[in-house]
């Protein structure tokens, strides 16, 4: 392999002969191969930390959140942001995603979208200093990402890059760069397998560790989850119940706009809507600061 290539396009010897497997063999292989994954991201969870503790930052303070990438991290990117709204209550306009090629990319592969360094710095316009992205590229080397973070860092952004090859050209435009070292894939080049599994497990405990941080839990519970279906509502009324005992949840729910936190303090506090509102804000919408104060 050329000294210039990244180790996603290397050729994995354990798996020259993966054509001619059994069936069974070639399912164990596979699933074998993506251990590698999870042992690159547990080997920088000092690194995540610090990206966790910048998006939360972010979001606390007012500032926007960006994720971008091409192909496979673009898709990765977008389905980690879609699920932030009716998960964490988050307004979409603060913490999203972009794809090289635009919405038509998730599904079709859209050629030559991941050289386009205008729209890289285009998907960036108007970040400043509140606000981060994150840039993911498994070779570190997509034009649109890389060009992306460099706008946005000469704006005072800070940037946060996801590679999984060392020394990617995207770590040089990074304010963290994380390395998520997965080596060569089971078919060489296909950074959809190992590569794109352990970004989307860094993606998660990013956006997952910032929510946390930001108050959008109740130690381990979805308390700000958005109930918008039938699924969700029963949800909402078991985690009233659930924290503010045997009480009428759905009449508090109904009461409250349908969102948990407040319903919560109301039974909690004996209060208000209004009320239970005002003990969430002076706390930066911590409820176990109102419920469980010490």
């Amino acid at each position: 392999m050329s000294a210039a290539l990244p180790p996603t396009e290397g050729i994995d010897p354990q798996t020259t002969g993966i054509d001619g497997l059994s069936t069974g063999d070639l399912a164990r292989l596979l699933v074998a191969g993506q251990r590698g994954a999870l042992d690159a991201v547990a080997a920088v969870t000092g690194d995540l930390a610090r990206a966790i503790d910048a998006v939360a930052s972010a979001f606390v303070n007012g500032g926007r959140v960006r994720a971008l990438g091409a192909g496979t991290s673009g898709r990765l990117a977008v389905l980690d942001a879609a699920e932030l709204p009716p998960t964490f209550g988050v307004d979409p306009e603060r913490i999203d995603a972009r794809i090289a090629g635009g919405d038509a990319a998730l599904r079709q592969a859209v050629e030559g979208a991941e050289d386009d360094a205008a729209a890289g710095v285009a998907a960036v316009d108007g970040f400043d200093a509140r606000d981060v992205v994150i840039g993911l590229s498994a070779s570190g080397g997509a034009p649109y990402v890389c060009a992306a973070l460099r706008a946005a860092r000469a704006n005072g952004v800070l940037t946060i890059a996801l590679v999984n090859a060392p020394q990617s050209p995207l770590l040089a435009e990074a304010t963290i760069g994380i390395v998520l070292a997965t080596g060569a894939e089971p078919i060489a080049g296909s950074t959809r397998m190992k590569a794109g599994t352990a970004q989307k497990i860094a993606l998660n405990t990013i956006s997952t560790g910032a929510m946390i941080r930001a108050g959008k839990t109740y130690r381990n519970l979805m308390v700000d989850v958005r109930a918008s279906n039938e699924k969700l509502r029963a949800r909402a009324e078991r985690l009233v119940r659930s924290i503010a005992g045997d009480v009428d949840a759905p009449t508090l729910l109904a009461q409250a706009g349908g969102r948990v936190k407040p319903a919560i303090v109301m039974a909690r506090c004996a209060c208000t809507f209004a009320e239970a509102e005002a003990k969430l804000a002076a706390v930066g919408g911590h409820l176990a600061a109102v419920i469980d104060p010490s």
